[in-house]
């Protein structure tokens, strides 16, 4: 039993018992050049029609990434696949730049009903570095790029930003505005150039200040008048933060959030630093859940007091980046349970795997 910790004053505690199962590989690279460095970090969606899209980030030699889209069923045994035409590849300015390392990475998919559209969120790396990019669909096919999402009115230094995942029911902002919300992540320069070198530096600061889960909300009648406006954040606020139990050198949004009776539910990502059989500290992604306010999701009501997912097969112990669990995908199961998901990540920063989360 996982028991809850950071219950604001205002939040009634709740405790999750969760249990997770792994389901296997789902997809490795094929031998295609577009997929010479990795497939992984794949979003989620149902298409109308009800079939399982995933959206894997593909990765060329070089570091070049492209949004692939990807048929998938699981099945009582492993998985069947069907890759089709990519969803994204780099083509605006904002996701070009003459040396290598750019593209469209780590997409997050949400079905926003207001909007009757798919919203994806990715990784835009261009000259200015990583940057928040939205682009939507009708059919969770056909992608139209919106372009960078811009934090001028919300107050907050515009920088190096990852990991956005938009929730899929308007909700109210701090200040009590009706509003779409997302999660992002600013990240710190010095991180960003080298992670591990950073580890020194980064354990002296403060947890608030390491880089850390804040929500970023667009008032929704501004986007109702002009999707366009999608891109304009009024709002930006703090909700996690790294700390001592686990994820204490910084943590990120994984998946999507998804309702559940309690709140709106995702998981996210900490990276903790572990010891090498060489002295030199390692980095180490494993994942827990959060659950926030239906109405204010800036008020968290439980977040694992331990990992409920850690790197342990081979092929996440061992790859293009070592000890990664990085999730990023969650698609419902009411097929299988009120409170089943099928939970699909990054595994060693390399290939895609599958697992089951139960919430009793």
């Amino acid at each position: 039993m996982i028991s809850p910790r950071r219950i604001p004053a205002s939040a009634a505690p709740i405790d999750l018992d969760v249990r997770v199962d792994r389901l296997g590989l789902v997809l490795e690279p094929n031998g295609d050049p577009s997929e010479a460095g990795g497939i992984l970090n794949p979003a989620a969606a149902r298409a109308p029609g009800g079939e399982l899209l995933l959206y894997p980030r593909c990765v060329q030699q070089g570091n070049v990434s492209r949004v692939g889209t990807v048929r998938t069923r699981a099945l009582d045994k492993g998985f069947e696949t069907q890759r089709e035409a990519f969803a994204l590849e780099p083509e605006a300015e904002y996701e070009l730049r003459p040396h290598p390392g750019y593209g469209c990475e780590d997409p997050r998919v949400t079905y926003v009903p207001v909007l009757k559209a798919y919203v994806m969120t990715y990784t835009a790396f261009g000259p200015l570095g990583p940057r928040i990019a939205v682009a939507l669909s009708e059919d969770a096919y056909r992608w139209e790029r919106l372009g960078l999402i811009g934090f001028d009115g919300a107050g907050v230094s515009i920088g190096d930003d990852k990991d956005a995942a938009f929730f899929p029911e308007p909700v109210l902002s701090p200040s009590g505005v009706k509003s779409l919300a997302f999660y992002h992540r600013p990240m710190l320069h010095l991180s960003a150039v080298d992670g591990r070198a950073a580890i020194p530096m980064i354990e002296r600061m403060p947890f608030e200040d390491r880089e850390s889960i804040r929500i970023g909300y667009v008032p929704l009648d501004a986007v109702l008048r002009d999707r366009q406006n999608l891109l304009e954040v009024t709002e930006s606020t703090l909700v996690m933060s790294p700390d001592a139990q686990w994820g204490s050198i910084k943590i990120g949004g994984g998946t999507p959030p998804v309702r559940i009776e309690e709140g709106w539910m995702s998981l996210f990502h900490g990276v903790d630093a572990i010891k090498s059989s060489r002295g030199k500290p390692k980095l180490r992604y494993s994942s827990g859940i959060v659950v926030h306010d239906l109405e204010r999701p800036d008020r968290i009501l439980y977040r694992s007091p331990a990992p409920i997912f850690e790197p342990l097969d081979d092929r996440e112990r061992v790859g293009v980046v070592d000890n990664v669990v990085f999730p990023t995908g969650i698609d419902p199961r009411p097929d299988l349970g009120e409170r089943v998901f099928d939970v699909y990540y990054g595994m060693g920063d390399y290939c895609i795997g599958g697992a089951r989360m139960t919430l009793a």
